[in-house]
C-alpha cells in the first residue's frame, strides 16, 4: 500500500475513534439535559461515525492495483466513498430539520447550562481535527479524506450554533425555550450546505471532469523536458483515487525506428509516474509535424 494511502487511513481511522466519543457524549448530556439541539449535533456526529467508515473502505479499495476485472484499477471507489459522504450529511440534516421543526410544536423547558461546558469541548476538538484531516488530505491527494474533514468543520460550526441557540434558553428563561430548537434547525442547514457543496467535486471526478489547468501544464512540462521529445500535442486526464491517469501525445521525429520511438514513449511514461501525482500514464507516439503547435 502507498505511504499517502496509509497516512490518509490512519487519519480516517482517528476521526472515526473520535467521533465515536462525541456521539456518545453528545447524545447523553442532551438527553439529560433536555436539549434536542444537542442530540440532534450527535445524531450528525454519529453520520461522521459511518462516514469514517465509509473513507475507510474506500481509501483502502482505491490501492488496489489493476486487474482483469477493473483495467484502470480501483481508483474511483475513493470517489465514491466522498459522495456517499456527502449524501449522507444531506440526509442527516433532513431528519435534524423534522424534528427540530416537531419540537418546536410541542412545549418543553429550557436546556440544562451543564450542555454548554459540553459543547465548548465539542467545539475545541473538532475544529482540531478539522485542520488536522484537512491538512493530510490536501497533502496525499484524497478527496474523500478531505470531504471527511469537512464533516469535522460542519460538526464544529453546527456545535456553535447549537452553543449560542441553548446559551439564549438558559439565559433567557422559559420565553426563550424555543432557541435550543431554531438552533437545531439552522444547524440542519449548515448541515444540508455543506453535503451539496462535498457532492459536487466527487460527482465531477465519478464523470471524469478534467483536473485544474495547473495539473495539465505541469504534466506538460514534464513530457517537454524529455529529450527527444519535440511536441506535446494533447493531454487528457482524469482523477483516479488520490492521482490522476493520464493520456498524453508526444512527437517525435519523423525517421525515429520503431524501437526507439518506443523507448522514447516508456521514458515519457516513467517520467511522469515517477512525479507522484500520476498513477499511469498512457503516452501515444506520433510524428513530429511543423505545423501542429510544435516548435518552429
Amino acid at each position: 500500500m502507498p505511504p499517502a494511502a496509509r497516512r490518509g487511513i490512519r487519519m480516517a481511522a482517528l476521526g472515526l475513534a473520535v467521533n465515536a466519543v462525541l456521539v456518545i457524549v453528545k447524545i447523553t448530556a442532551g438527553l439529560l439535559g433536555n436539549s434536542y439541539a444537542l442530540v440532534a449535533d450527535g445524531v450528525e456526529s454519529a453520520t461522521d461515525v459511518f462516514a469514517s467508515i465509509i473513507v475507510l473502505r474506500g481509501l483502502a479499495i482505491s490501492t488496489r492495483s489493476a486487474d482483469d476485472r477493473f483495467h484502470f484499477g480501483y481508483g474511483k471507489a475513493e470517489s465514491i466513498a466522498a459522495a456517499l459522504v456527502a449524501l449522507m450529511l444531506i440526509g442527516a440534516a433532513a431528519g435534524i430539520a423534522f424534528e427540530a421543526i416537531r419540537e418546536l410544536l410541542t412545549p418543553h423547558d429550557a436546556p440544562a447550562p451543564f450542555t454548554l461546558a459540553v459543547l465548548i469541548v465539542v467545539i475545541i476538538v473538532k475544529e482540531l481535527m478539522f485542520r488536522r484531516v484537512i491538512s493530510v488530505g490536501g497533502e496525499v491527494g484524497s478527496r474523500a479524506l478531505q470531504t471527511d474533514a469537512w464533516h469535522h468543520r460542519s460538526d464544529a460550526i453546527t456545535s456553535g450554533a447549537v452553543f449560542i441557540g441553548i446559551s439564549l434558553a438558559v439565559l433567557g428563561g422559559p420565553a426563550w425555550a424555543p432557541a435550543d430548537d431554531w438552533a437545531a434547525l439552522f444547524a440542519s442547514g449548515m448541515i444540508a450546505v455543506n453535503g451539496v457543496r462535498l457532492l459536487r467535486p466527487a460527482v465531477a471526478d465519478l464523470m471524469d471532469r478534467a483536473p485544474d489547468t495547473a495539473v495539465l501544464e505541469r504534466v506538460r512540462a514534464l513530457a517537454d523536458a524529455v529529450p527527444g521529445v519535440l511536441a506535446v500535442e494533447k493531454i487528457q486526464a482524469r482523477r483516479s483515487g488520490m492521482g490522476f491517469l493520464v493520456s498524453i501525445h508526444v512527437q517525435a521525429e519523423p525517421g525515429t525506428p520503431l524501437r526507439d520511438a518506443h523507448s522514447l514513449g516508456g521514458r515519457v511514461r516513467s517520467v511522469l509516474r515517477d512525479e507522484g501525482f500520476i498513477i499511469d500514464a498512457f503516452v501515444h507516439m506520433e510524428p513530429y509535424e511543423r505545423d501542429s503547435g510544435g516548435p518552429v
